[in-house]
């Protein structure tokens, strides 16, 4: 992505109506205006470019499907989003989903080697305060001052009600100033205060010395005494990684959202989307019980986790692609204290990204899921005295336990990815509940993926192409046990 279209550009009523009478090149034309912010939001969600295609490909055939439940057509855009949020959800809580292959950015190419280190500087600061903001602050930083969208539309995003929104938006922004002017103070002034020197040790700040920080500047007289330039919010956030959309991906999705015989596969997209609630928005995705990711494919993963901390590291330590749920990893070492300087940051100059939207996009991290907390029982009183009493043993009854319903079969729907480097193969339970697993791949394809169905439940198992070059077509299947292969056409 070379740049993006300017907020004037988007013509949200229109093209609902377009892709509402089933227009092709509506379709083709809301993927050229929205498919680079869209890809780069669904990355920072899922940290992967194979998941982001997917899950943009997911949600625009889900928009193609739908449109007619949207009551208002110029929120358009904003019911993108919650389409590809719901979307991204749903593939977080797949423990055999992909990970480790990040997209490449925006204009990196273009940048000299002191424009670089430059960035370099300025994202550690924005980082650092963003990094003292909750995970939903921080999404909804960047989904209204980079993406341009309101409180409205955040309403509908994260499925609360409009005045929460505001709520929300209004408290974040009024943390992330202060925080930037603790972080600009730590970054000029570190050396007039040893408290504040030994809290800003290492950039980027954790997230728990990031909190700590406007708490001690607000409270310390050195600290609180120095004045630093106002930093404006898009300033701050201009300096953030966008990731690029893969040039190949336009024709896997309009493959994928108009083909006629992939038409099973865009009707089980489309039930994954549903419900929406009764203004036509999907509502939010609700994680179902945890399940346990395979022991191998864990250690699969942890190598695949560690060769690509590597990539990780260009793109600035834990840079904000972490949205839901969370803080940013750990895996990268700190980088040391940003030389004490105020030209880069807070000048005028114009921003090291030539080649970025106004709207650049990415970072922030989606609203954290808090966990149930756990009540522990307090321990059973043995009576004083006397021998201990055992509690009598269940009394046996003549009534026949009910019987456990009969198991079903599995029902598979295989995919093609196109030009693409994944697709979604769908698995139904037909005639009664379905314990599944992912049994056997074969071709260049990797998948894993396992749980239990109940009667009639669907689940997606995403198929990802494991080979550097493809030509020609080729085909491959995944089995699944008890029963059922889906065919992967690929390349």
């Amino acid at each position: 992505m070379s740049g993006g279209p300017d907020s004037g550009r988007f013509d949200d009523p229109r093209l609902a109506a377009a892709l509402r009478a089933g227009d092709v090149i509506a379709l083709s034309e809301v993927y050229d205006t929205y498919a680079p912010y869209l890809f780069d939001y669904c990355h920072g969600l899922l940290r992967d470019r194979v998941e982001a295609a997917g899950a943009l490909r997911n949600c625009l055939i889900a928009a193609r499907e739908h449109v007619g439940n949207l009551r208002e057509p110029e929120r358009l855009r904003g019911w993108l989003y919650a389409l590809a949020r719901k979307e991204c959800m749903r593939r977080r809580d797949n423990p055999s989903r992909h990970l480790g292959q990040t997209a490449p950015e925006v204009g990196e190419d273009d940048l000299s080697e002191e424009q670089r280190a430059r960035r370099a500087e300025r994202r550690l600061i924005a980082h650092s305060a963003l990094a003292a903001l909750d995970g939903r602050q921080r999404e909804a930083i960047d989904l209204t001052g980079r993406h341009e969208l309101d409180a409205v539309d955040l309403a509908g995003i994260f499925g609360i009600p409009p005045a929460e929104a505001m709520q929300l938006l209004s408290d974040a922004r009024r943390d992330l100033e202060e925080a930037t002017r603790a972080v600009l103070v730590a970054h000029l002034h570190w050396e007039d205060c040893p408290s504040l020197a030994a809290l800003t040790g290492a950039w980027p700040l954790q997230p728990e010395r990031a909190r700590s920080l406007p708490r001690h500047v607000h409270g310390c007289p050195v600290c609180s005494a120095h004045e630093v330039p106002a930093l404006p919010l898009d300033r701050l956030l201009a300096v953030l990684p966008i990731a690029a959309v893969p040039a190949d991906l336009r024709l896997d999705v309009l493959t994928a959202a108009t083909a006629p015989d992939r038409a099973d596969n865009r009707r089980a997209v489309a039930a994954l989307a549903e419900p929406f609630d009764e203004a036509g928005r999907p509502l939010p995705y609700r994680p179902g019980p945890a399940r346990e990711r395979p022991v191998g494919h864990r250690r699969g993963r942890i190598l695949t986790a560690v060769g690509g901390g590597l990539a990780a590291v260009a793109l600035i330590a834990g840079s904000l692609t972490i949205f839901d749920g969370g803080e940013p990893t750990g895996s990268a070492a700190p980088e040391p204290r940003p030389t004490r300087r105020s030209g880069p940051l807070i000048s005028d100059e114009p921003s090291a990204s030539p080649t970025a939207p106004r709207t650049t996009r990415r970072a922030a991290s989606a609203s954290p899921t808090p966990s149930p907390s756990r009540t522990r029982k307090p321990p059973k009183r043995r009576p004083s005295g006397g021998p201990t009493v055992k509690a009598p043993g269940p009394v046996p009854t003549s009534s026949t336990p009910a019987p456990r319903p009969a198991p079903g079969s599995l029902n598979v729907i295989g995919c093609d990815m196109g030009g693409g480097h994944s697709c979604t193969v769908t698995v139904t339970a037909v005639g009664g509940p379905v314990d599944w697993q992912v049994a056997e791949v074969s071709g260049q394809l990797s998948a894993g993926g396992s749980g239990h169905l109940r009667d009639g439940q669907s689940a997606a198992v995403t198929v990802a192409r494991t080979g550097m070059f493809c030509w020609g077509g080729r085909h491959g299947a995944v089995r699944f046990s008890p029963g059922g292969t889906a065919p992967v056409a690929y390349c």
